[in-house]
């Protein structure tokens, strides 16, 4: 084989890998049509579910959402560069649960692990050690972490807001074991979502949204009166 051959090959080779690593790490799953927004005291976050990547995680959560299951709740985790880590609603909210969030929250989800990628931005799903232990608590990466890729459920991803996780991360924290955990409280007050093709519906999400806010202080005026 010419010399000249043989560096053809190489370069064709070259090619190769270099479409199949865009195609492999640049992978970018198609977002439903739903949005959910955490209005937290920092700011709002709002997310999309990735349905066709993890659909039993996607409705667990969302079903949760739904219920109004993490009102109240909180981030308990505040690693920067690494994950924004909210809390498991039975334990994690200021309020206490009915019955019907308390069943939707016993619940536990198969692991649905794929080849996306945990970058920034991205909806990781918190579990135990079993694989299916995953619940209702999950991560918001504030970086990429490869180490976590196929170990963990993706099911979404942060679609506005990132300059309420850089106010997070900001924050002065405490390291308790393998946790850095913020020194106060970052609450999330309440929760709303919305559907991306109801597209004249924008002045009810603006008037949803105030309402909300003015029942999550309600709630937790109502809360400091009967649960001291």
């Amino acid at each position: 084989m010419s010399r000249d051959k043989r560096v053809s090959m190489f370069f064709s080779f070259i090619t190769i890998l270099s479409l199949v690593s865009t195609s492999t790490y640049a992978f970018e799953p198609e977002f439903g049509s739903t949005r959910v927004v955490f209005q937290t005291n920092y700011g709002d976050i709002e997310f999309g579910f990735y349905p066709s990547v993890a659909p039993k995680t996607v409705e667990h959560i969302f079903k949760l959402v739904r219920l109004g299951g993490y009102n109240t709740n909180h981030f308990f985790r505040v690693d920067k560069g690494f994950v924004a880590q909210v809390a498991d609603v039975a334990g994690g909210r200021s309020a206490p649960m009915n019955e019907e969030q308390k069943a939707e929250a016993g619940k536990t989800v198969v692991g649905e692990f794929s080849e996306v990628k945990h970058v920034r931005g991205i909806l990781s799903m918190g579990r135990y050690d079993d694989p299916d232990s995953g619940g209702s608590s999950f991560s918001m990466l504030l970086g990429d972490a490869p180490h976590l890729d196929g170990k963990y459920a993706i099911f979404g991803k942060v679609t506005k807001g990132d300059e309420t996780l850089r106010k997070l991360e900001q924050l002065p924290t405490r390291r308790e074991g393998i946790f850095v955990m913020p020194t106060e409280r970052i609450t999330i007050h309440s929760t709303y979502y919305y559907d991306t093709n109801m597209e004249t519906c924008e002045k009810e999400r603006s008037l949803l949204k105030r309402r909300l806010s003015a029942a999550a202080v309600e709630i937790e005026r109502q809360r400091m009166k009967c649960f001291p």
